[in-house]
């Protein structure tokens, strides 16, 4: 399966419009939101396409929101998602919560570890489990996601140009 995989938005329907259009190009087959969506016109990005997300630090009007994507018929995990996709287990968090973070990895339950919040790129393992983060779509000198094929563990980060 691919996955596309996003995140820090932050209000950027612009960014997230032009990430997600990378991420068609590229035949992803699932979207994943890691976190600080921000707003409505974000979400509504990711109607029509199979898709969850999490919230972020920067998330504040998160019931207006859910309620929002609710309507839209998205899946929102709030502050972490347990998925199962490709026949793999995969944890996604913001990665503002160090604690969780470390019990995640401590547990080596999950084939793969997608977060956010820093701002910058990592593909790097621990024990089992591979921590991706895409990038972001917003005040990150290049704006950037992430393409995994579950099938072969291959990842792409792929730039996007806004």
């Amino acid at each position: 399966m691919l996955l596309g995989i996003l995140s820090d938005t932050h209000d950027r329907a612009d960014a997230m419009k032009a990430a997600v259009d990378v991420l068609r190009q590229h035949h992803a087959e699932f979207y994943i939101h890691c976190g600080d969506v921000g707003g409505e016109a974000v979400l509504d990005q990711f109607v029509g396409l199979p898709a969850a997300f999490i919230w972020g630090n920067n998330d504040w009007d998160r019931k207006s929101l859910e309620r929002y994507a609710q309507s839209l018929g998205l899946s929102c995990h709030g502050a972490m998602a347990d998925l199962d996709l490709g026949g793999k287990k995969i944890a996604v968090i913001h990665g503002d919560d160090f604690a969780l973070k470390q019990k995640l990895l401590h547990d080596q339950r999950h084939d793969y570890l997608l977060q956010g919040h820093t701002h910058y790129r990592q593909d790097e393992r621990v024990g089992k489990t591979r921590i991706i983060n895409p990038g972001a779509l917003y005040r990150a000198r290049e704006k950037s996601v992430a393409l995994l094929d579950t099938a072969s563990d291959h990842l792409r980060f792929l730039v996007v140009g806004i």
